[in-house]
């Protein structure tokens, strides 16, 4: 199998290992390819963003990683970037004067009344916000993340959707926010994995999740990823990582996750577009 990874952070957002070191890494992790997905919210910044003024060298700098490793390994500059409503999304024409290769479309921030709530904050935080910005009503908080989630697959234009049900990262083994069984937060499912499908294009099955949170499964969660199957979306295994050592951090087992829920092709991007391979 090709050996792939398009969602990596660095240190020009909130990554730990810088670009060139992350490169290295993958090259003795045997990475057939890896792409950078910088955090970005531009025109605007946040301190876990690439900051506006930065996205130049950003490029810059992965685009002369790609030609210093290109006998070693494929290199791709790409975004993470921030759906925001009325502020930001993640559209190939607002990120023009960067050319990057591909989009990684994400929702984080959940607006509210008085503010926002970021979907993968601590437990605490997450309940301080759905208290503040949403009147205590965590049902309302949930429903109005994939409502944005559609929304941004509505209107913009990316390439692959990162982390689809993000949010479940607030239900641990030891702390549940919210009931993921009951049949208002399948509907919400449901609901995107249709979206989802209309849409065409790729998901990704983010390990980073399981890495750096210490869940027990990855996004989507398996009832999610079953209904995506059963509507032909087409997934790729990307890491999240903002380490080196998180690169290809639970890629053996989500072969067997993706295997498990019926999948028999895994997607990967290369050149310009979306390729199969079999698994």
């Amino acid at each position: 199998m090709i050996k792939t990874n398009y969602h990596t952070h660095t240190t020009f957002c909130d990554g730990k290992n810088t670009a060139q070191e992350m490169v290295e890494a993958a090259i003795e992790k045997n990475f057939d390819i890896l792409g950078f997905s910088g955090h970005s919210m531009f025109p605007y910044s946040s301190d876990w963003h690439i900051q506006s003024r930065e996205h130049e060298a950003y490029i810059n700098e992965i685009n002369s990683l790609k030609d210093k490793f290109k006998d070693k390994i494929k290199i791709y500059a790409g975004f993470e970037a921030d759906y925001i409503q009325g502020f930001c999304s993640p559209s190939f024409k607002n990120y023009k004067d960067f050319s990057p290769d591909y989009l990684i479309g994400s929702v984080h921030f959940v607006p509210g009344k008085g503010g926002m709530l970021e979907a993968d904050s601590s437990q605490q935080s997450f309940a301080e916000n759905v208290k503040k910005y949403f009147g205590g009503n965590v049902k309302k908080a949930v429903q109005e993340y994939f409502y944005l989630e559609r929304e941004m697959i509505q209107n913009s234009d990316f390439t692959i959707l990162g982390h689809p049900d993000l949010i479940s990262c607030q239900n641990t083994k030891d702390l549940k926010a919210f009931d993921d069984s009951s049949s208002w937060y399948k509907k919400e499912l449901k609901l995107t994995a249709k979206k989802i499908s209309s849409w065409g294009g790729c998901i990704e099955l983010n390990t980073g999740g399981i890495f750096r949170k210490g869940l027990s499964t990855p996004y989507p969660s398996p009832y999610f990823l079953s209904l995506l199957k059963e509507l032909n979306v087409p997934v790729m295994i990307n890491s999240d990582a903002h380490t080196t050592s998180g690169l290809d951090a639970w890629f053996d087992e989500a072969v067997q996750y993706i295997k498990k829920a019926g999948y028999t092709e895994l997607s990967f991007y290369e050149d310009g577009s979306i390729k199969s391979q079999n698994i």
